[in-house]
Parts: C-alpha cells; structure tokens; sequence
C-alpha cells in the first residue's frame, strides 16, 4: 500500500497536469500548483529545437500562449512512479491547433510522447523537466 506521502505527491502531479490541458482553467488555478521558486525544463524537442528554462512567470506564459494556439488539448497520464517528493511521469500529450501560426495550421493535431520528472514541495511543483518526443509533423498536416 502507498503511503500518505507517495499519494499526496501523485496527486499533486495528475491534478497538475488536469489543469494544464483543460483549456478552460485560468492561470491562477496553475500558480496554485506552482512553488514562487519553480523551475521547469524542456529539454530540446521538434517545437522547442532550443529546449527552455522556465521560472514561474515564464511558465504561466507559456501555459496563456497555449490556450490562444489551441482548440483542443488533452493529456493522458499513463503511469505516476513516486518516492519521496519526487515522481516519474509516462503520459501522451494531443493538442488541436486552433488558429494558423508559425508552422502549424488550424485544425492540425500534434502528439507528443512525455517522460517527466518532478519534484512537489509543500503540495506544489517545485521542478519539472519534461522530455517530450513529438510525433512527426508538417505544416501540411491538417485534420479533416
């Protein structure tokens, strides 16, 4: 049986990732799940080539350039391993974008296959670092 401490850390992390996908949530319900001092790291991918460092206003950011690219956004959370304050992610990401920018083109859907790794402190995300390998993708790919 998990302890108190594996349940509460594998809590935090599927609540955070619930509110990260619902295109409905607002920013405020994702600061609530954010340290002040947080930190997350996207390692290099096919939309991040660069990778990034995120601090808690980077990543609030980016969650509000989301909800404006996209209609559409889902994660399944396949498997949560924890111990301690640390837990291992496996999950798929799919997101229908919404609108035409950059490379991607409205009603286009994006899969990405997530490993992750955070760190929750206090009933909140302190670290994340995500390893996301997208699906192969073109400008030309567009659902019907």
């Amino acid at each position: 049986m998990a302890n108190r401490t594996t349940m509460d850390v594998e809590s935090v992390v599927r609540r955070y990732y619930a509110v990260v996908a619902d295109l409905s949530s607002a920013e405020h319900d994702l600061r609530a799940l954010l340290s002040s001092d947080a930190r997350i790291t996207e390692h290099p991918n096919a939309v991040t080539p660069a990778g990034a460092v995120r601090d808690r206003a980077g990543t609030v950011a980016g969650f509000r350039a989301g909800k404006a690219l996209l209609r559409e956004q889902s994660f399944d959370v396949h498997e949560v391993f924890s111990a301690g304050p640390r837990a291992a992610v496996r999950a798929t990401w799919r997101g229908v974008v919404d609108v035409d920018a950059g490379p991607f083109r409205a009603g286009q859907e994006l899969v990405a296959h997530v490993a992750a790794l955070l760190t929750i402190r206090d009933g909140v995300v302190v670290d994340h670092e995500t390893f996301d390998c997208y699906e192969p993708f073109t400008a030309a790919q567009v659902a019907s």
